[in-house]
């Protein structure tokens, strides 16, 4: 009669717990998986206002160690979470780099090293970041297939747009030196890159008015560079509508990896499944 060895039950135990907290963690279409991302949202968005006011003079004097000490317990909680993440996935070093680990990575090292740097809190800026891991989160398929759309608009109207941002480029550098030269330096325009950004700002239609022309040409160049503005702002709008009217095509699969965040198309997806039935991540 034989019997179960007990590294063979060991074995099993420890797959099983990984499997189960990958499914908590990985998988947010079960009970536990939503309860997570649930509790991950709002650690993310009390922790970006913690930093938001530690950042403010009067509150950081009065209740700044309070700030501080609840952001360090929401490190320590996220510093738990990334080694739960790194001990589930199937592929540890894939997940550590691929763009969501490095942010995962990146929201919690500064935490640390303000603390063992006290020089270094103006690092503890960068945690804000951690707004990024809601992307992680909120991973539906209507997002992730509408902004598929929009990259594919984008991605077919590049030459169009090409060409409107040459010409853009070339009449602010041309309304640029033909400033400076009507102009000149008792105006304000001291030279030709002060010009050009003159010429930028007046056509953006954002007018700071730091640099404004004084003679009677430099005026009516001006009037007519405001009213070709107010014409071309609407223009990448239009193109890239046009584009998005267009029929798409279809997307080849709506799952997303779960370890990099990208979406996953023709063979991985059913490489997917097989690493889910397999109780791993990427």
């Amino acid at each position: 009669m034989s019997s179960a060895h007990p590294n063979d039950t060991s074995n099993a135990s420890v797959s099983s717990l990984r499997q189960r907290i990958y499914t908590i963690i990985f998988e947010a279409d079960t009970v536990a998986g939503r309860f997570f991302d649930l509790v991950l949202i709002f650690l993310i968005l009390l922790s970006v206002v913690l930093v938001m006011l530690d950042s403010v003079p009067g509150i950081h004097e009065d209740i700044g160690d309070w700030l501080i000490a609840g952001e360090m317990l929401i490190t320590v909680l996220f510093t738990i979470e990334y080694i739960l993440r790194l001990y589930s996935a199937r592929r540890p070093g894939r997940y550590a780099f691929s763009f969501f680990g490095l942010v995962d990575l990146l929201t919690i090292l500064p935490g640390y090293a303000s603390l063992i740097f006290p020089g270094l809190h103006f690092l503890a800026t960068i945690r804000i970041v951690r707004v990024l891991r809601i992307f992680r989160i909120l991973k539906l398929v209507q997002f992730i297939g509408e902004g598929s759309n929009l990259w594919q608009a984008l991605v077919r109207s590049r030459h169009k747009i090409t060409v409107f941002i040459t010409t853009i480029i070339t009449i602010v550098v041309f309304v640029g030196s033909l400033m400076y030269l009507i102009e000149g330096e008792k105006s304000g325009f001291t030279s030709i890159p002060k010009s050009i950004y003159w010429a930028i700002v007046t056509m953006t239609t954002v007018g700071y008015g730091d640099i404004a022309p004084q003679t009677a040409l430099g005026q009516m160049v001006a009037s007519l560079l405001m009213v070709t503005g107010y014409g071309i702002i609407a223009v990448p709008t239009g193109i890239v509508t046009s584009e998005m009217m267009r029929p798409l095509q279809p997307l080849a699969s709506e799952q997303v990896c779960p370890c990099c965040g990208q979406r996953l198309e023709g063979r991985a997806h059913a490489a997917a499944g097989d690493q889910k039935t397999n109780g791993g991540g990427q």
